[in-house]
């Protein structure tokens, strides 16, 4: 298996790709479950959002990782921030610095939007997840998540 890969922007031809991806995720994170409906609709927004980048690593054409990110508006910051999403990368590929190139393309989005902050939240359970985002130089915060579903 070659390890080069290209970072690119999705397109709406990637869409089942990324889906897939995102099932690999979500069976390890334990606040979401796999619903490939839900996850096309979520992704298809992704894709037609100005406020948002779904980038995806390609190895001879095979989609091998994805990671999403939006804007958003900090108070803090006095401008805007990103919120980093979705950070997966197929098994087999983990740990060749696919994951590594995603970031990085991701914070290079985030300075071409003027951010000033890269933000992210990641299952409390996931050791292998903490160990990447700690080898590229991310920070814990005292800053706890929580959240309340709405009723559609």
């Amino acid at each position: 298996m070659s390890c080069t890969t290209t970072i690119r922007t999705a397109r709406d031809s990637d869409l089942l790709d990324l889906a897939s991806l995102l099932e690999e995720l979500f069976y390890i994170e334990e606040d979401f479950t796999v619903d490939r409906d839900r996850q096309l609709r979520g992704l298809d927004l992704m894709l037609h959002n100005p406020q948002g980048r779904v980038l995806v690593a390609e190895a001879d054409g095979t989609v091998v990782g994805m990671c999403t990110g939006q804007l958003l508006i900090s108070t803090s910051e006095g401008g805007p921030a990103v919120m980093v999403e979705d950070v997966v990368v197929r098994r087999g590929w983990r740990n060749k610095g696919v994951g590594a190139e995603l970031m990085t393309a991701i914070t290079q989005w985030a300075q071409e939007q003027g951010a000033t902050r890269l933000q992210l939240l990641a299952d409390r359970n996931n050791a292998p997840a903490f160990a990447f985002y700690n080898r590229l130089g991310w920070k814990h915060t005292r800053l706890v998540c929580m959240r309340s579903m709405l009723e559609s």
